[in-house]
């Protein structure tokens, strides 16, 4: 297999070693990857390999601007600062409709919320620098009225790098100490 990961792209490839057998990854509906495999001898995709199931798996199970925990019931949570869209929904577990800002950006004076254990947001629509310090970074997303967040683009080694969110905060989950 291959992993590529540069300013143009990040993929993943394989091939095949024999060349009698197909294989494929597909997403399925849910959001959870699987690998199947064709064999000639036996007609069908056999899946042999799917990821993982728990519930937070699931592609923005969660809604725009919320988290989902695996250790918490319900599973989803607002961002500190928001508030559920729908209340009903949101108390019956179904948190698709994500969460609200309690209050409207004003851009002058605005402050950001740390969360720590998260996975990032959804990257569909970012603003990558692959250069400039996370110190930088927050004072290029402070300059943008439509930044919603801010993140190392890399934190290996301390960090590096910057990602700017302009638009809706979907798909994030916390992870927890264990």
């Amino acid at each position: 297999y291959n992993f590529t990961d540069n300013r143009e792209e990040t993929a993943f490839t394989f091939q095949d070693t024999d060349p009698r057998f197909y294989s494929k990854l597909t997403m399925s509906y849910t959001g959870l990857l699987e690998l199947s495999t064709w064999d000639p001898t036996t007609p069908g995709w056999d899946i042999i390999w799917f990821s993982s199931t728990t519930q937070c798996d699931v592609y923005e199970k969660c809604g725009p601007y919320s988290y989902c925990d695996t250790n918490t019931s319900p599973k989803c949570n607002c961002i500190k600062g928001f508030d559920p869209r729908n209340h009903q929904d949101w108390d019956s577990g179904f948190g698709w409709g994500g969460c609200a800002r309690r209050t409207p950006l004003i851009c002058e004076g605005d402050e950001f919320l740390p969360l720590k254990r998260m996975k990032l947001p959804d990257t569909a629509e970012v603003i990558v620098d692959r250069i400039i310090s996370l110190d930088q970074c927050k004072d290029r997303c402070i300059k943008n009225c439509n930044c919603t967040a801010f993140a190392n683009a890399d934190i290996r080694k301390g960090g590096s790098g910057c990602v700017i969110w302009t638009g809706m905060l979907k798909d994030m989950r916390n992870y927890v100490d264990n």
